[in-house]
């Protein structure tokens, strides 16, 4: 968890601890990331970091988190209906913000290795669980699809009009 201590620091300070979180979770992934980095690329004392953040886990969740803020910014809010082109429109939206964003090795490391080491979300599960089938098919769906897109340049566009397809056939229940 984060801490009120860093929420309450200057902008200069907390940018330069964020980027150096950024700078050890876009090249590590969590299991290999190492507090002794972080705090020499922040220029803070080890002792800092255990008052800003319980551990690790609790760093990469608040800078993950503030990744998917940005990423998803102009993103409606969650989709309560099933809309195959709203859910459409939001994959391409993130994949294309993501590529062009600082975030972007960041979001990889963490489709790729840091999500399964993190383990499971019971939070997002109980929202998962109350959701329409339908959206909550979609959603299984776009998450595959980002996830293949992302580390799949050269069949991206195969990978989002086969996602588009399989969007439309859940309309067709």
């Amino acid at each position: 968890m984060v801490s009120e201590t860093f929420i309450n620091l200057s902008d200069e300070k907390k940018t330069r601890i964020e980027k150096a979180l950024l700078k050890e979770f876009s090249t590590y992934p969590l299991a290999k990331a190492q507090v002794a980095r972080i705090v020499k690329d922040a220029g803070i004392a080890r002792g800092a970091f255990y008052k800003y953040f319980g551990d690790l886990r609790d760093a990469y969740l608040y800078l993950y988190r503030l990744a998917m803020k940005e990423v998803h910014m102009g993103s409606p809010a969650r989709l309560k209906e099933f809309d195959p082109e709203s859910f459409y429109q939001m994959t391409v939206n993130f994949i294309d913000q993501t590529k062009n964003s600082i975030y972007f090795d960041l979001i990889k490391l963490h489709l790729s290795q840091n999500q399964s080491f993190l383990g499971d979300d019971k939070k997002q599960k109980d929202a998962f669980l109350n959701l329409d089938s339908q959206v909550w098919a979609a959603m299984v769906l776009t998450h595959e699809a980002i996830d293949l897109a992302l580390f799949d340049k050269e069949n991206k566009e195969k990978i989002l009009k086969r996602y588009h397809e399989s969007l439309c056939l859940l309309q067709r229940k």
